[in-house]
Order: C-alpha cells, then structure tokens, then sequence
C-alpha cells in the first residue's frame, strides 16, 4: 500500500475580527450611502409632484377664473337659444286651438269631446238607440275609441300646469264613461246575437258558432243547442283558440264567449301627474308680478291717450305737425310697454315649460302602497294585448217562426252570467264536478313578448289583476299561442315586466340631416332605432336576437307623446317611469356595485338585490355613502334636463353616446361622448369621439377614452372649462356644424328633448 495522497485543496481561511469589523463597516457605509440617494430621489421627486401638482393647481385656477368670466355671457347666450323650448310650446298651443276650430267648422256630427256638453249629449243619445246588431256596435267603437284617444291626448300633452283639477275630473270621468257605454253595448249586442243562436247553428255540430273579427275588437261566440256530453273541446274556425270545457257544461244551457278588445279599458286610469310646489321656480311669481304690473301699465297708457284724444277734440285744432308728432311719441311709449309685456310672458312660459320637463324626470320617493302576494304591481308590469273578456253566459231564448213572424222572448233582466262553479256545490255528488276550465288564446300580433307572458285575471271587487286561480300556464312563442286553466271567468289579461328592457346597454343619437336624427338604443333583447323629423317620431327598425323585427309601427309618423302610447302598447317600453327606480338599478344606484353583478329586472330582481340602495359622494368626508332607493341627490334631475335639452339644441350636427364612465362617475355629474357628424353616411367603425362630463353649471372634455383603465376627471389637452355643454361643444366644433345647429326648427329641438326627457338615457344606461 503506497504512501496517502494529500489533498489538493487546503482549509478556508478563517477572517480575523478586524476584517469582520472592517466588512461590517463596508456595509454600512453602503447602505448609508444607498438610504441617502434613495432619499435624495425620493425628496427629489416629491418636489417635482408638488411642483406638478402646484402647476396644474395654478392651471385649473386661471381656467376656473377664465370660466367664470365669461359665464354670465354663456350664460345669456344659452337663455336666448334655449327660448326654443317655450316658442315650440306656444305652436303647440295654437295647433291644440286650431285643432279644435276645424272640428268646429268640420259639422261632422262628432263631438268635441273637450266640452262636457257635447260629449254628455252624444252618451245621452247613444244610450238611448237599441237593437244595434255588433257590428253596427262595432262601426261606432271606432269613433267611441277616437274619442277615448283624444281625451287621453289631452290629458298627457297638455303641459301639467295648464291643466286645472276640474278640468281633469272632466276629461277621465268621460273616459270612464264612454268605457262603460261600449262595453255594456257590446253585451246588449251579444244578447241580440244569441237570440238568433238556433238560426245560426252548425249543420255538422248542431251548436252555433260565431266570430266576427275587426282591427280593434274580435268576438269568439258558442252557444250549446244541442248539450252533447261528449262534445268538451270548443274550437273556434279551424283555429286552436277555444276551451276545454267540463261535463257539466256540456249538458248546460250556455253560450261560452271571448270578446277580445285589443285596448285595455279595464285597468284603471292613472292619475295625471300634478305639478309640485317643489318644482316651480321661485322666479315665477315675481315674473307673474311684473307681467301685471306691465299690463296696468299698459291700460293706464291707453286710458291716459283716451282722455287726452277727448280733451283734443273739444279744444281748437292745433297745427297738424304737433298732431302728428304727439301721436307718434305716443304709439312708441304704447310699443315698449308691450314688447315689455311680451317678453315677460315669454320668460314665465319659459319657466312653464322647465318645470314640467322637470316633471319628467322627477323620481317618487316611495311606493303609493304594498302589494299583496296575488295583487300585480302595475308600478312593475304592464298589461300588453288588450283584454279577453271571458264569460259563460246563460243562452236567451230562441227566436221562434211562426206564421210568417219571428217571435222572441225578451228577458227584462237582459244578458245573465252564468254562475260556474256555483256558490254551494252541496247537491253534486262528484267531488271534482268543477274543474278548472282549460283556455287557448292567441297573443296580439303586433305586440312583442321578450320573455313568457304571465296570466292575471281582473279582480272586480278588489279593482285590481290578481295571478291567483291561474294554473298550467304554457306558452308557444313560434304559434303565439298560450294555454292555461282558469277556475272562475272573468276578464283576463297578459302581463309583462314593464322594464324588461331596462337598463339599456348603450345608446346613441345621431344626426341624419338638418332637423332630423336618429336614436338607437341597445338592450338585453333588443335594438331600436328612433327617427325624428321636425315634430314627429317614427319607428325606423326593431332587432330581436340580431335579426330584423317587423312591426305594425314602422314607417307610421306620430306625435312625441303619441309615438311613446304606440311603443308601450306594443310591448316596445324604453320609458321609464317615476316609479321606475324602485325595480331597475339606475347609474346612481350602481356606483358601489361590484365588477361583474349584472342587472336583473322583474322578480329576479328583488330577489337578488332584497334592499335596494344608491350611493352618493360626500366632498366633506371624501367618501360614498348609501342612501334608499328613491331618495336621490336634488341635483341630479337638473343636470339631466340641462345636458338633454343642450344635446337637443346641437343634434342637428353633433352626434352623442352612452359611456362606460357615466357609471363611474360621481352623482353629481353625467359623462358622455361627442363628434361632429355633418356627412349622411353610416359612421365609421371606430369614430373619434370626445368624452364630456357635465355637472349641470360645469361642462369639461376628459382625457380618458372608452379603453382607459381607470376614471379619471383630468382635462383633455388645450381644453377650457365651459358653464354649458352648448359652448364645450361649440368650441371645438366648426363653422359648417354650427351653421346647421343654427338652422334647427324649436319644433324640432323641442321634440328631441322631449325624446330625451321620456327615455332617460344619462341614468337608465
């Protein structure tokens, strides 16, 4: 065995305590030296954010300064652009007389149903004809239904303030009343057509059977002659609408009718919104003041030009130069005071219509009352296709030949219900004798049904749609047929939640031409686009699901307020209500909403979100804090009434839509985007739009775009501060975009806003 081999490496070499001493000190001079250039920086860089800060501090003040300056200019200026609003009500005024002189020059035979004598006198002398046969009922709906139309029209276009209290126990009690006198026609009607039951009968079945289709009213009669047991399943023309009747009507002496009325004079009405104390302004009654004033004034200057004309012509005619001259100075001091008197009653129209534009926006601050379990919320649903009018009648008698002469029983007590199921069932043996009655019905084609209709029956004691003794609903959306069973028949409706379209997922209005755009607003189910020329409103497109929807309403120019009835009745209701609130999380109740939670309507609704809050900046304690559903910040409808009727004034040329931001925002403020579109040809894909957040007296474009991470109130660059979104607007806008905004009717503008005003886009989007 050799020698060990020795190791090639040799121990570490242990550090003395003065090199540990002299490392340790190495390393805290380095540290030393680090903290200090860290400091350094850090000093460095907050003098340069404070310099920053200090800069746009300085910036922000002169351009607050420079706002402020020149806001009594803008000001004034928006004042003599927005007399629009209260010019276009004064034509609406003189077309509502005019309106009513042609009906007086017309001599038609109709009468003005305005006026409590013409109207009473033609219910008078209607209740008294007898023997109409339906369809002569029928012919006269058509003027009945025009009339209830008109009186409605009056109710809801007539400003608020210049409705009086008596005036509107007028209009709705005759609306009530012309309701009741059809109806009970249409009943007097159908006993006449019965009576003639067994001259009408079916060669095959031996039962009569009777529709009689129009496009306001269809009526489904069946009368039992022959009382077959066998004979259960009712079908009306080859049609699937019909009834699944039990045993015991079979064997009965009954007729079995559906009078569907595709108008809904049921329900009752709802009352005309009041004009508050709360939303007049205080400017109004010292205008009031200065209007009287001004005409006493008036009235004096014309009595003190009497006496002195009476005083002239017993004395001697002076020279006819100071004649003439004293009655030219006289005509100017009479001018002033009416031009005066003119431009007074013009502010306190002004003012009118401010307040009933506000009207529109105001938010309840509680629900009128609970609603029991059955009981349908008509704050939440509304009823969409008319009414089936669903009765088991007891059959009259027949119609008897007799030597020539047809002879015929007439019952004093007229049309009788028959009672089904019967209020004591103690005679029958069979327990379930009763069954529920099984329904086909046809849904209204012009209507849209986005989800499955519900069912509710008319409580005519409770006076109010119940959902209860309702059962085995189903529906074919394909057909647009929908089944159910019914304990007891009465009048039946479909209902649906009022604002299943709400909140829209975006929107936008954009100009066509010189007093013409169009507004398309997006929801969950559905795109539709909204022209508006001059006056009037039509319906350009509807989408379902991305496919193209016809509908009756397309290509039909309306009335604002005519055009929105159209759109609610047929299921197209993208206008919410004061109520509204209260079922649908708005923009301000969605500030403390997290990332993700989707809004749910209807009952889902309430399941989801059980306590409803909205939530509101305060600048003192710089956080959100939560507040009711229904109570709002005071401030918020007068900024949305201000951005709508200035987006109105420029939609001729400028082009305006929904931003992300807007829900991210303060509540105090609105953010939207804004171009200039001047061409007619589609926009292109990615338009460049600036962003705008507008505080009611604060207008100022942001830097962010739709794409930013985060919100930011920071000014675009080379941009100002504004008192109005007209001059915010206006300030980068060009020649060409503010020649055309200058050329808009206030006919036009005033439809727009009004638009504007009932959808409600800056909170419901």
């Amino acid at each position: 065995m050799g020698p060990k081999v020795k190791k090639s490496g040799s121990k570490k070499k242990k550090i003395t305590k003065a090199e540990r001493l002299k490392q340790l000190q190495e390393e805290e001079e380095k540290r030393q030296k680090e903290e200090e250039e860290a400091r350094v920086k850090h000093e460095k860089e907050e003098m340069e954010r404070l310099e920053i800060q200090r800069t746009e501090k300085e910036k922000w003040r002169k351009l607050e300064a420079k706002a402020l300056e020149r806001s009594n200019e803008e000001l004034e200026e928006l004042y003599l652009l927005e007399r629009c609003f209260p010019e276009a009500e004064k034509l609406k005024r003189e077309k509502r007389l005019l309106s009513q002189w042609k009906h007086y020059i017309q001599c038609d035979g109709s009468p003005d149903p305005s006026i409590s004598q013409e109207i009473n006198t033609f219910i008078s002398l209607w209740k008294e004809e007898t023997n109409e046969t339906f369809e002569a009922v029928i012919a006269k709906s058509k003027l009945v239904l025009n009339l209830i139309e008109r009186l409605k029209l009056i109710l809801l276009e007539t400003p608020p303030y210049d409705l009086q209290d008596k005036n509107i126990a007028q209009y709705q009690g005759s609306i009530l009343e012309l309701r009741e006198l059809l109806h009970l026609k249409f009943n007097i009607a159908t006993e006449i057509l019965l009576r003639q039951a067994s001259t009408l009968a079916d060669l095959d079945s031996g039962n009569m059977e009777k529709v009689i289709q129009d496009e306001n009213v269809t009526l489904y009669v069946w009368a039992n002659l022959k009382k077959n047991p066998r004979y259960r399943s009712v079908r009306f023309s080859e049609t699937q609408i019909g009834f699944e009747i039990p045993r015991i009507l079979a064997t009965s002496d009954i007729a079995l009718r559906l009078l569907h009325t595709h108008y809904d004079h049921v329900t009752p009405l709802r009352p005309v919104p009041a004009a508050s104390q709360e939303n007049t302004s205080t400017v109004t009654p010292v205008v009031k003041g200065e209007v009287k004033s001004v005409e006493t004034a008036i009235s004096k200057n014309l009595q003190e030009e009497r006496k002195q004309q009476e005083n002239e012509s017993h004395s001697v005619h002076e020279e006819e130069t100071e004649v003439m001259e004293e009655q030219d100075d006289t005509e100017r001091q009479t001018e002033e005071p009416e031009a005066t008197k003119c431009d007074l009653e013009m502010k306190l129209l002004s003012e009118t219509v401010s307040a009933a534009q506000m009207l529109l926006l105001e938010n309840a601050s509680e629900k009128p009352y609970s609603f029991e379990d059955p009981e349908v919320d008509l704050y939440q649903f509304t009823t969409l296709g008319g009414v089936y009018h669903l009765d088991i009648l007891e059959l009259p008698p027949q119609c008897k030949p007799v030597k020539g002469w047809m002879i015929v029983e007439i019952l004093k007590e007229g049309l009788q219900k028959y009672v089904y199921p019967p209020e004591t069932t103690e005679d029958f043996e069979m327990e379930n004798a009763f069954p529920p009655i099984e329904v086909m019905l046809k849904v209204h084609e012009n209507v849209i049904f986005f989800e499955a209709p519900m069912v509710a029956r008319w409580d005519a004691e409770g006076k109010h749609w119940k959902t209860d003794g309702i059962s085995n609903v189903s529906y074919q959306p394909e057909d647009r047929l929908i089944t159910f069973s019914l304990e007891t028949f009465g009048p039946v409706t479909l209902i649906q939640d009022a604002h299943v379209n709400m909140p829209y997922q975006s929107w936008e209005l954009r100009p066509l031409d010189v007093n013409k755009v169009l507004l398309t607003v997006t929801t969950v189910f559905t795109e539709i686009q909204i022209q508006v020329k001059e006056n009037l409103c039509m319906l350009a497109s509807i989408k379902l699901n991305n496919k193209r929807h016809s509908s009756a309403l397309e290509e039909k120019w309306m009335s604002p307020v005519s055009f929105i009835i159209a759109l609610k009745e047929a299921g197209l209701n993208i206008f919410p209500t004061g109520h509204s609130h209260f079922y649908v999380v708005t923009n301000y109740k969605k500030k403390g909403r997290k990332k993700g939670q989707e809004q749910k309507s209807g009952v889902l609704s309430n399941l989801i979100f059980p306590k409803r809050v909205s939530l509101q900046y305060d600048l003192h304690v710089n956080e959100w804090s939560t507040t009711p559903a229904g109570q709002f910040s005071a401030e918020l409808p007068l900024v949305e009434m201000k951005a709508y009727r200035q987006m109105a004034l420029l939609s001729s040329a400028f082009a305006f839509g929904w931003s992300r931001w807007n829900t991210e925002c303060d509540p105090k403020n609105v953010v939207f985007k804004v171009r200039e579109h001047l061409t007619k040809e589609e926009p292109s894909p990615n338009p460049n739009w600036n962003f705008l957040m507008f505080s009611g007296d604060r207008a100022q474009s942001l830097k962010i775009n739709e794409s930013s991470e985060a919100f930011s109130k920071a000014l675009k660059e080379d941009t100002e501060f504004h008192s109005t979104l007209y001059h915010m607007v206006k300030d980068s806008a060009s020649e060409e975009a503010m020649e055309k905004v200058g050329r808009s009717s206030c006919q036009f503008t005033d439809s727009v806003c009004h638009l504007l005003l009932s959808t409600r886009l800056l909170s419901y989007s």
